[in-house]
């Protein structure tokens, strides 16, 4: 039976009870960029409930509360935007033509780009109007990933922007410590290369970390395990590991990071040990990062709609404020969730990205 995209969810697991239960005390304005659609307005309302966060929804303020009220939906505590009737639309359009014209660009029109929501969602949070963004639900990735590109400042320490997942299957065997799984990256780079593998480790890392309030455990996946195969495809992972590692240590990470290994490897201690024996630890990795996008996205889908695991993200790395892209087949639960992760992620941006300007 397939699944009703737009039927709320309100049972909670260990990963979005953790998170909610950080924003209680700390809420966020989490910004929309496509607010007329139902599963939005259940996620928003979802938050408001859980005393978690400020939804703002953008579009037309009439279809929105139209919907909200055939619906039943409360829109209490959620503010609603249009962006080309806001008041906020000069003062951006101003700030964008600057960058522009810094940028060396002519821009025709610049009210015509600000107002469209991907654009004007980034430039609300790119100056403090919200904290948080999650987007992609009704559109193409490519048109969310343009209109942020193009607004919010990249961080200097990443060297392209991607995108990690998380996962929860507390039903599965193996599935990480805690039944909690980060996958990068899974939706932006083809065929990254070690300095970039290496960075999506670390950046990944530090996620996980502030996710699961410990050390996380790191596997750089290939199909070979420590030279088993010696193709140039699992060099590649082995040179990254070994970078990760190397940055690691010179940012006082404290990452158990392993590299190149196989996936049983990574997630099976009894494998693990038959491969590896004398490896020192045998806890399953927390975080998978993976060769290329094509591994990634196959291994999402599958533990996804095969596997019953539960999907939040992606999240955005490499950009100065907190963002997410959801699939257009997201359900409630997976926005509802992924709203609930960039807020917690903005809690402690700080401290996630110290050297950036945030």
């Amino acid at each position: 039976m397939s699944q009703d995209l737009s039927s709320p969810v309100a049972e909670g697991n260990p990963f979005t009870d953790y998170l909610i239960a950080k924003l209680r005390s700390h809420p966020k304005r989490i910004v929309f960029t496509e607010g007329e659609d139902l599963r939005v307005l259940h996620a928003a309302e979802r938050l408001v409930a859980a005393e978690a966060a400020v939804p703002v929804l953008l579009g037309s303020r009439d279809k929105i509360r139209a919907m909200a009220a055939d619906n039943r939906i409360s829109l209490k505590f959620t503010n609603v935007i249009e962006p080309a009737k806001s008041s906020d639309l000069g003062l951006f359009c101003q700030r964008f033509a600057k960058v522009e014209r810094y940028r060396n660009n002519t821009a025709a029109d610049p009210a015509d780009v600000v107002s469209r929501p991907h654009y004007f969602g980034a430039m609300m949070i790119q100056y403090g109007q919200a904290d948080a963004l999650v987007g992609g639900n009704k559109s193409l990735p490519a048109t969310l990933f343009r209109a942020l590109i193009h607004t919010i400042q990249p961080l200097p320490t990443v060297p392209k922007m991607f995108g990690m997942m998380v996962l929860v299957a507390p039903h599965l065997q193996h599935f990480g410590k805690d039944g909690i799984l980060f996958l990068a990256d899974c939706g932006l780079l083809p065929q990254p290369t070690v300095d970039q593998l290496a960075a999506i480790t670390i950046e990944t890392g530090k996620l996980a970390k502030h996710f699961l309030g410990r050390e996380p455990h790191i596997a750089l996946l290939s199909h070979s395990t420590k030279g088993s195969a010696g193709t140039e495809d699992a060099r590649k992972m082995a040179a990254a590991a070994a970078l990760a590692i190397d940055k690691a240590k010179e940012a006082y990470l404290d990452f158990n990071i392993t590299g190149e290994i196989q996936a049983d490897v990574a997630l099976d201690p009894t494998a693990s040990e038959i491969k590896l024996p004398d490896a020192p630890h045998r806890e399953p990795a927390d975080v998978l990062i993976f060769p290329n996008l094509d591994a990634a996205h196959i291994s999402l889908k599958l533990l996804q709609h095969c596997a019953g695991a539960l999907n939040y993200g992606q999240i955005l790395a490499g950009l100065a404020r907190p963002c997410a892209q959801v699939p257009r087949t997201a359900s409630v639960e997976t926005i509802f969730g992924t709203a609930a992760a960039v807020g917690v992620e903005a809690i402690k941006y700080h401290q996630l990205y110290p050297d950036g300007e945030v």
